[in-house]
């Protein structure tokens, strides 16, 4: 017998390997000893481990062509029907290829059923979901969660024939036996089922994601099934370590004499070390581990590592299913070589200063606001040359005046443009509340405090991305739009609005911005794009409001420092409106009511869908996914009401 053929029956000491006998292969899986010369209970119990355990790899099997199929249906769905707006490019094609006409009011039957159901679809399941145990996900995504558990459960369970088998031993006394029972197989499905589900987690943690690429879907809206992909490994990996632990260490005889043989073996030393690494990797992902114990980086590096060192304890557990495992790590250092390969490209180049060919950071104004109760805020501002993204896609940003080991997300509120030579434009603001932004905020302090205050000051900044969704993809001039924004996420609505105000103007869209600030001062930050809006707002029939929630000034003094002030009701075009309050009242009126404010808007349209933007607190997020649901009404928009087919798209990076 070769030495490879013991390294792969060693775990496996029920069977008698010193008759002479032929191996028999099962794929990953131990080999088996054919014929069975163990006595007649034995070679029954092992006949359900084998029989469990390839149904059990057929069943993953077809849990992964699943997979694959439904991304390939998605992916050819998408470039079959290429859709400028989701349900009317898909609808229209699909009529015309069925010879219908549509009808000049309502739309076809089929257009107007397919309305339909997307609005039904939001209506019931855009709300968040049971918020104590999933945060702020909605019913979607843990009726996807459900699905999934749902799908793994049959199959943890299916193929495995139930029984116990009392079996003597040689050597020992007549009361001494062994119970063989179909915990074993079973326990060996759910661990079967762990390693199945090691690259599905990976894959929804990517950034640089296939997943993404396919179905369109931002890598941020899989967030969440990663999260819980690895709770139902860590389950699974419970289940599989109890039942193994209960069989060598209560059911199999004798003790203790059984339980410190198979304890002592290498792959059960591995499989403990990689459970150890799992309930290790759940503790430092704990929400309130890193506020205050850790710290975001401190966790994100913490978690590849140990998530690499995982997958490999895994390899030493249980060699033979590492055909689950080999891809998990290739996507994920696929998924970092792509990053810094996007981070080359958009640094690496002609130096000018030089003459020569180089990487260079990009340098970047900054502007700064001081505000020692809610936060610092910064302001930066740079031309890069590159080609423009879409508008709702983020980058990362790494300040090498503060470590180059760490990067954040930001949205730039900046129109992505090309100028004459190519370049574009990048502007963000970011409140330091804390970390990294308040290491970068300190320092750009320190220098206005140090330099002549009419030199602006420069920090350097690495970009990469950009990454996201295009979130105005289908916002055809028909479409109404609502933007709502709570302080720094104003960065996410304003490209959209200034694009709109750069189009052809329709007398009957309706197009507003609900703001809602701290201080009058605020303002300040986006005073250009204010000044822009309002100019070219006018036309379109623009309104904003912009709420000052945390101060008591009066409301004339509120008002009369606005950019553009022109009506003190908000109601007309291009008007800006400030909602602020001394006393008492000010506490019953500081913020924007969103569901009051959604549905007024909707109210008021006159035709036309509409679709609702929106980026702050989770709180105000979780607020308007319920008032746009409530707007929604699939069985008037099959009636042709159009106004009550309304979108959400929202910043869906609230749970990083």
């Amino acid at each position: 017998m070769g030495a490879s053929h013991v390294s792969l029956l060693q775990p496996r000491h029920i069977q008698n390997f010193s008759e002479d006998s032929e191996l028999e292969p099962h794929w990953g899986y131990a080999y088996r000893q054919v014929p069975c010369t163990n006595d007649p209970g034995s070679c029954a119990y092992l006949d359900v481990v084998y029989e469990s355990h390839d149904r059990g790899m057929i069943y993953m099997g077809i849990f992964w062509l699943t997979i694959f199929g439904i991304l390939l249906a998605w992916g050819l769905a998408r470039r079959i029907f290429p859709a400028r707006e989701p349900v009317d490019d898909l609808i229209a094609q699909l009529s015309q290829r069925q010879g219908e006409q549509p009808e000049p009011s309502k739309g076809s039957f089929l257009s107007r059923s397919w309305r339909a159901l997307a609005s039904s679809t939001r209506h019931y399941l855009l709300p968040n979901s049971v918020r104590a145990i999933f945060g702020h996900t909605t019913r979607l995504q843990v009726l996807i969660l459900v699905v999934l558990t749902s799908y793994l459960t049959i199959w943890s369970f299916v193929g495995i024939v139930y029984g116990r088998w009392v079996t003597p031993i040689k050597g020992q006394p007549e009361h001494v036996v062994n119970t063989r029972t179909s915990l074993g197989p079973w326990a060996d499905r759910v661990g079967v089922l762990a390693y199945a589900l090691t690259p599905l987690s990976v894959l929804f943690a990517s950034r640089e994601s296939l997943l993404s690429m396919i179905t369109g879907v931002p890598y941020t809206s899989f967030m969440f099934l990663h999260r819980w992909t690895g709770y139902i490994i860590l389950a699974q990996s419970l289940l599989h370590t109890l039942g193994w632990v209960l069989v060598e260490g209560w059911l199999y005889q004798p003790q203790p004499k059984v339980w410190n043989g198979w304890v002592e073996q290498d792959y059960a030393i591995w499989g403990f070390v990689a459970l150890t690494l799992l309930l290790m990797i759940w503790i430092f992902s704990f929400p309130w581990v890193i506020r205050n114990v850790t710290g975001y980086e401190f966790f994100r590096k913490a978690h590849y590592v140990l998530a690499m060192v995982y997958i490999g304890a895994l390899i030493g557990h249980w060699e033979q299913l590492q055909c689950f495992l080999v891809p998990g790590i290739v996507l994920w250092v696929v998924d970092r070589l792509a990053r810094y390969v996007r981070m080359g490209m958009l640094h690496f180049g002609y130096l000018r200063d030089t003459g020569r060919w180089g990487f260079a950071a990009a340098k970047a104004e900054a502007k700064f606001w001081k505000d020692e109760k809610h936060g610092d805020v910064v302001r930066l501002d740079w031309h890069h040359q590159q080609s423009p993204w879409k508008i709702g896609q983020h980058f990362f940003l790494c300040f090498t005046e503060g470590s180059i080991w760490q990067s954040h997300p930001f949205t730039p509120l900046s129109l992505p443009v090309s100028d004459e030579i190519g370049r574009v434009k990048h502007s963000y603001i970011f409140r330091a509340k804390g970390g990294e932004t308040k290491k970068i905020a300190k320092v750009i302090a320190e220098k206005l405090a140090e330099q002549d205050k009419a030199v602006t000051p420069t920090t350097s900044v690495i970009l990469q991305g950009a990454y996201g969704e295009n979130t105005v993809e289908g916002l055809t001039q028909d479409i109404n739009v609502l933007c709502v924004a709570g302080g720094t996420g104003i960065t996410y609505v304003l490209p959209v609005l200034l694009r709109l105000v750069r189009e052809k103007v329709n007398p009957n869209r309706k197009v507003e911005l609900i703001w809602a600030v701290k201080r009058r001062q605020d303002m300040e930050w986006v005073g250009p794009e204010l000044e822009e809006l309002r100019r070219l707002g006018a036309a379109h029939n623009l309104v904003i409001r912009i709420f000052v929630t945390a101060e008591e000034d009066s409301e004339s003094e509120s008002e009369s420092s606005l950019p553009g002030k022109e009506s003190k009701t908000g109601n007309d075009a291009g008007s800006v409106q400030s909602v602020s309050s001394s006393g008492s009242s000010m506490r019953q009126t500081q913020r924007p009511d969103v569901a009051v404010s959604v549905n007024e808007f909707i109210g008021g349209v006159a035709q036309g869908s509409s679709r609702v933007f929106g980026s702050g607190p989770p709180s105000m997020i979780g607020e308007l996914r319920s008032a746009v649901a409530q707007c929604n009404s699939g069985s008037k928009v099959f009636k042709g009401e159009e106004r009550f087919d309304v979108r959400l798209v929202c910043d869906d990076r609230l749970e990083w």
